[in-house]
């Protein structure tokens, strides 16, 4: 009866349900990481169809209007990359690295900026989307700053 609840005590104990929690948290990563992939090759299977659809058969003129679609489509693909990273840095270092955050959602905005369009978009969004540029510049370069003032020293 002792054994049993010595056992009981361990497995209720703290560092046993730390340990739990990183293992689910390694196994939920393994899983968006999978899910990531299939995601990055339908958006791979997107372009692939919408650039075959452009030049096999063109509109008039219609390739360099739909030239930001694409440019769209080729930036999913990279955003969808980088979180694979972050999610891969993630498992490496069980730390989310924050600079690889930012740079991502840097990419983001700027395919949001790539495909927008300046007839329908009012003047507040690109204000929105200005202040957003520049508090994730900030962001990357006060990162950047203290990781290669960690490195000197």
């Amino acid at each position: 009866m002792k054994k049993l609840i010595k056992q009981f005590i361990q497995a209720t104990s703290d560092e046993s349900f730390r340990h739990l929690i990183e293992n689910v948290e390694v196994v939920v990563s393994k899983l968006l990481s999978l899910l990531m992939l299939i995601v990055i090759f339908a958006a791979l299977a997107d372009l692939a169809i919408f650039i075959a659809k452009e030049i096999l058969s063109p509109s008039d003129g219609s390739f360099s209007q739909n030239l930001f679609k694409v440019f769209g489509l080729f930036l999913n693909v990279l955003i969808a990359l980088e979180i694979l990273e972050n999610i891969n840095g993630y498992l490496k270092k069980h730390v989310l690295q924050v600079e690889l955050v930012i740079v991502t959602s840097l990419i983001a905005i700027a395919r949001k900026i790539i495909i927008l369009d300046l007839k329908v978009t009012e003047g507040i969004e690109i204000i929105g989307l200005g202040i957003a540029i520049l508090a994730l510049s900030i962001s990357y370069f006060i990162i950047r700053s203290s990781n290669n003032s960690s490195k000197e020293n």
